[in-house]
């Protein structure tokens, strides 16, 4: 029989699916086909294993017909992990050399690309193709020496870290595993290698001065995952507490963590030897950012954007009003859903965005506090019109609390100063409302307050007679839309629960309008800050 199938894993976001590579060798005319929705790079392989085969096998059928079929044919493939499957079917198929035949291919993945002298080299997205194998019931898989390590992340899956298609071989006939030269990873300069979050490793949420109501809200918007606004003069504090977001949000759980590392897999952002990521991650684009690196996208192959990079993180958008149109439009969606669907001409991906969304903005144009004595605003009100109104309609709806950041006296030295708390004490009662939450939500699709349903929380964890009569009366008024209503909700819930209240009443109602509103006139009880520090 001169046919062999191999099994590889393509993906389609996040998600992986498990493809039959199937070779058929036989006499006609000579020259090699590959056949179910491959893209450029993909047809290259037929070059790159030929030469690898030859290089390292020596068995390329040279006076035979290759046909390869990518099944299912319907689904687009595209990417170079393929070229390893493809090689050990086809020598499989190949009937002049009975050394590998196809029975020796059941049970396993393959994945990796090869060079010309028959190496493996690494390719993006391993983790979440090994665990989409172990889920379609294969036990045991192929890699890239140095992404071994990522690919044992999975439980249950049995992996070869491999360095060539002769050691592969090998392996499959039960023979002596020949040498092979070590893969060498491109060298990187140390500014390609620089990354920015290692200057925020030493941060704490006690170097801040005062600030205690936004410190308070912080605290909230991390307890339950709610989007944030800081709105204020230039120098006031907005990025750095933005950069102390991180350290007062516990570790990820496992799952979490095969989540966002399987997200950085796919990017190709994640080291050769990494583990599991633990701690959430952290991303700041600068406003001149595309939609395409904020959001994800790219040409060739979609990859996940920093706001799925983010995921179970913090995403910070600095200057919010500077960032271009349609990045602030397209931000709807994963606000809304905590997901984030990017199509491209045939091909569609939707990954996970459910991080934690801080923006920021100034004041006025000038980034000077407008509207107080003293002030050098010199921005006309048609200047400011313009700039804040990417700041109203959808997206500010979207947003469950509303922070007005006003300049502080240097506090620390004062004799009276109190004493500030740091981020391990925050995240301590972070942690705990965090548990209230999982233990509320247990069974349900989601973990935190800020991804509930609305119709949920009215059916099974309703609010107080009197906190829902507050809520619905500012409704009423024309003070919240029914969006807003709901995120009031979350939020009375999120307020609750940082207190160890069992029920929001009508007072963690009055604290939820107060984080939600954007009137200054409207400001945050000043109990609710000093139970939360105290």
């Amino acid at each position: 029989m001169a046919f062999a199938t191999a099994r590889s894993l393509a993906l389609k976001g996040a998600d992986g699916h498990v493809i039959d590579v199937q070779v058929d060798v036989s006499p006609g005319v000579v020259g090699t086909t590959l056949v179910g929705r491959v893209d450029k790079s993909l047809s290259e392989a037929r070059d790159r294993v030929r030469m690898a085969i030859n290089n390292d096998c020596g068995r390329w059928p040279a006076t035979k017909r290759v046909t390869v079929l990518l099944s299912p044919a319907d689904l687009p493939k595209g990417g170079t992990h393929y070229d390893l499957a493809i090689a050990v079917a086809v020598l499989a198929a190949d009937t002049s050399c009975r050394d590998l035949t196809p029975d020796l291919l059941d049970g396993w993945a393959f994945v990796g690309e090869l060079s010309v002298s028959g190496g493996l080299r690494p390719v993006p997205g391993v983790l979440p193709m090994v665990i989409a194998a172990a889920a379609h019931g294969l036990t045991r898989v192929f890699v890239p020496e140095p992404q071994a390590a990522e690919a044992s992340l999975v439980p249950g899956m049995t992996v070869f870290g491999v360095r060539s298609l002769a050691q592969v071989s090998a392996v499959l006939r039960g023979a002596e595993v020949p040498e092979a030269s070590p893969v060498v990873a491109p060298s990187a300069s140390p500014l390609a290698t620089w990354r920015g979050e290692d200057r925020l490793a030493g941060v704490d949420l006690s170097d801040v001065d005062g600030l205690e109501d936004v410190r308070y809200a912080v605290e909230v918007a991390a307890a339950g995952g709610h989007p944030l606004m800081l709105v204020g003069p230039r120098g006031s504090g907005k990025t750095s507490i933005a950069e102390r977001i991180p350290t007062i949000l516990p570790d990820l759980t496992t799952e979490q963590s095969l989540e966002v590392t399987a997200l950085h897999s796919v990017a190709g952002t994640l080291p050769d030897g990494s583990g599991l990521l633990r701690r959430p991650p952290w991303y700041a684009p600068h406003h001149s950012a595309t939609g395409a690196s904020v959001l994800g996208g790219g040409t060739g192959r979609v990859r996940p954007g920093q706001v799925s990079l983010a995921h179970h993180g913090v995403l910070f958008l600095d200057e919010f009003p500077h960032f271009r149109a349609d990045v602030v439009e397209a931000m709807r969606q994963p606000m809304e859903s905590g997901e984030v669907t990017i199509a491209r001409g045939e091909e569609s991906a939707t990954y996970p965005a459910r991080s934690l969304v801080v923006l920021a903005a100034n004041s006025c144009p000038c980034g000077r506090y407008h509207g107080l004595s003293g002030s050098a605003c010199e921005c006309s009100p048609v200047q400011r019109q313009h700039y804040l109104r990417k700041l109203s309609g959808p997206i500010v709806d979207r947003v469950d609390i509303w922070m007005e950041v006003r300049p502080q006296p240097r506090m620390s030295q004062a004799p009276y100063a109190p004493a500030r708390e740091s981020s391990a004490d925050v995240r301590a009662r972070v942690s705990a409302a965090r548990e209230r939450q999982a233990a509320r939500y247990r069974g349900c699709d989601w973990m935190l307050n800020a991804a509930a349903p609305g119709p949920v929380l009215d059916q099974r964890w309703p609010l107080t007679p009197d906190a829902q009569h507050l809520v619905d009366g500012e409704l009423a008024d024309g003070r919240l839309t029914r969006r807003g209503l709901t995120r009031v909700q979350r939020l009375a819930w999120t307020v609750a629960d940082c207190a160890g209240v069992p029920r929001p009443g009508e007072e963690e109602a009055r604290v939820a309008l107060a984080l939600r509103s954007s009137d200054p006139a409207r400001s945050l009880p000043a109990e609710a800050v000093a139970v939360a520090a105290s």
